[in-house]
């Protein structure tokens, strides 16, 4: 029932409301006056607040308290009515799905290693592939088919021979054959060789010659002076292996036109591998260079770019790097004697060589002087040649070539003749392509060459050594060539 009270206290009207019961009595306090007392129950609050405190701090404490509650029975494994069994049996699940999922993550992991050692042996079959020189298809006038008896008395004829002879074959059915026979192996040579690529005719030239290497006879010396074809690639001989990871990519030389202060004997190195390659290392002579200790440390203004430096009449030629601009360092003075940007040049992996490493520009020097082997949007991707003015790095005369950049492994020049390499890590690969810039005319060849270390980053020709120089995977190596005219 609601108790409505009013009461009269000290000249003040106190008016109480409240759903439940009140009581109102009067007594002597302690001084003997009389005094008046009137209660009503709280229909909010179960007890009076201490001081200081607040119906906040109050429903916080009480909070806790029910928080303590259920943590202790969750602890205790207690079951029955309320959260705890539901949080217990997420706890257990979360804990199933966390076991299952590092299990699949594992066989994941399996997986995944497979696939890349899938992967490795795929790449490693490519390059052997790549480095197997092509078989020619038959001309058109050559036939397929020859059915004139064998000297054994058998059937003659090719190993499809037989297509032709089978019941109810009819003559047009040899000419169709024919073409289908001849598109296959045109689809072959594509896959295998590097240098056969679709787009324009022009690319196609390779199939058209195959160099023969002549053995080597007393009447045709290797002419150890004059200049001429590529005939052979001996055996690589290595000088010193490098003991830092810096070291796995680089480029090494000799001037073969040096000029004071440094003697013809000086061997520069510089190590690649890294965001600021700055330090060139020079050694007094090769044997110093397999002992690793260098007699010259320069640090080179700007960064190089990748491996494709090159050491001519003083001075070393390097591309700055993320950039197409050919920097002249004079070794002498040692700062910057001539600049400038090599026109529409791909650069930072646009037109590299096959195995990587920002290779877009590539210097080379051989008989006739310095020149730069790189690519454009223009040419397609396919090489482009020029040869340089040594002094102010300006651009005498181009070349385009038919076959792309990409697809070989490195190139060099010997004797105005541009040569690229198959493959950079197949063991035993070839010098698979030729263009003559005195002719305009390219060609394929199959001369032998040999990755002893099976990463070859750099090859370049000494004209004043008659050597190529390489850096195969840590290793600095030289090969001897053979100069002449082929048979």
């Amino acid at each position: 029932m609601w108790v409505l009270a009013v009461v009269w206290f000290s000249g003040v009207l106190i008016r109480a409301e409240a759903q439940g019961t009140a009581s109102f009595w009067r007594g002597n306090d302690r001084s003997g006056r009389c005094q008046y007392s009137f209660t009503v129950d709280s229909p909010t609050e179960a007890s009076c607040p201490l001081p200081g405190s607040s119906p906040e701090v109050e429903a916080l404490k009480s909070r806790l308290a029910l928080l303590e509650v259920l943590v202790a029975r969750l602890a205790g494994g207690e079951t029955g009515p309320g959260p705890a069994p539901r949080l217990q049996e997420a706890y257990t699940q979360a804990l199933s799905e966390k076991t299952q999922l590092q299990r699949e993550k594992d066989r994941l992991g399996q997986r995944v290693e497979e696939l890349q050692r899938r992967v490795e042996e795929l790449q490693q079959e490519a390059e052997r592939l790549r480095s197997r020189p092509c078989a020619q298809p038959p001309p058109p006038s050559t036939p397929l088919y020859d059915n004139r008896p064998s000297p054994a008395g058998g059937s003659g004829g090719t190993a499809l021979s037989h297509l032709s002879s089978r019941p109810g074959r009819t003559p047009g059915d040899t000419s169709s054959l024919r073409g289908l026979t001849l598109s296959l192996l045109t689809l072959l040579c594509s896959l295998l060789d590097p240098s056969w690529h679709s787009g324009s005719p022009g690319y196609q030239e390779l199939k058209a010659e195959v160099a023969k290497i002549p053995a080597p006879s007393p009447e045709d010396a290797d002419d150890t002076k004059g200049c001429g074809e590529l005939l052979s690639v001996g055996e690589p001989f290595t000088h010193r292996k490098t003991d830092t990871i810096s070291g796995k990519y680089g480029v090494w030389m000799q001037d073969p036109e040096a000029v004071s202060p440094y003697g013809p004997g000086m061997v520069w190195r510089i190590d690649t591998v890294g965001n600021e390659v700055r330090q060139i290392f020079g050694y007094e002579d090769l044997q110093q260079l397999s002992r690793g200790f260098p007699t010259k440390v320069l640090l080179l203004p700007e960064a190089v770019e990748s491996t494709g430096a090159a050491m001519f009449r003083g001075s070393l030629y390097y591309q700055r790097r993320r950039s197409r601009t050919l920097l002249r360092y004079d070794l002498a003075s040692e700062s910057v004697a001539a600049r400038r940007d090599l026109p529409h040049a791909g650069f930072h992996g646009q037109f590299p060589y096959s195995w990587g490493g920002y290779t877009d520009i590539d210097f080379a020097v051989d008989e006739q002087g310095l020149w730069v082997i790189y690519s454009t949007n223009k040419a397609r991707g396919a090489i482009v040649i020029s040869l340089l003015d040594h002094h102010n790095l300006e651009v005498k005369r181009s070349w385009e070539t038919n076959i792309r950049k990409t697809t070989v492994a490195n190139a060099f020049m010997i004797c105005g003749r541009l040569y690229t390499v198959a493959s950079y890590s197949s063991l035993n690969t070839t010098v698979n392509y030729s263009f003559d810039t005195a002719t305009g005319v390219s060609k394929a060849v199959a001369i032998p060459f040999k990755n002893r270390h099976r990463y070859n980053s750099m090859i370049d020709y000494n004209p004043g050594q008659r050597k190529l120089f390489a850096w195969d995977n840590h290793h600095l190596v030289s090969y001897d060539v053979r100069l002449g005219k082929p048979q």
